[in-house]
């Protein structure tokens, strides 16, 4: 069964454009690799963070919007945890249709399965 899901991460905001492209094409591959599909990113660009993040006060915003069984969020959220160019991430399985824009979108926080 696929469902969608939605992702939002932030990258450190001291990167190069190049280290940029290639850190959402590494998690746009790593989403492919596992079988999701229809990817849709979203990049918001350079945005001051609502607090400091390990101390950093600005932050490179991504969207990311896709259709999986679920099997590739808790290695995806692993491997965000152990690079160095992403400061925070947040993943919500989404239970309505996000190419209707009618549909009234309500979502939930995946929990990270040891």
């Amino acid at each position: 069964m696929s469902n969608n899901y939605e992702m939002m991460y932030v990258l450190r905001p001291d990167m190069s454009d190049d280290r940029i492209n290639a850190a959402i094409d590494k998690y746009r591959d790593f989403l492919a690799e596992r079988g999701a599909t229809d990817i849709q990113i979203q990049v918001w660009g350079r945005r001051r963070l609502a607090y400091e993040i390990q101390r950093q006060q600005d932050g490179i915003y991504v969207l990311v919007n896709y259709k999986a069984d679920g099997q590739q969020v808790v290695p995806l959220e692993r491997a965000m945890r152990l690079g160095e160019e992403v400061i925070r991430y947040l993943t919500l399985r989404l239970k309505d249709d996000p190419a209707n824009p009618d549909a009234v979108q309500e979502a939930e926080p995946v929990e990270a399965e040891a």
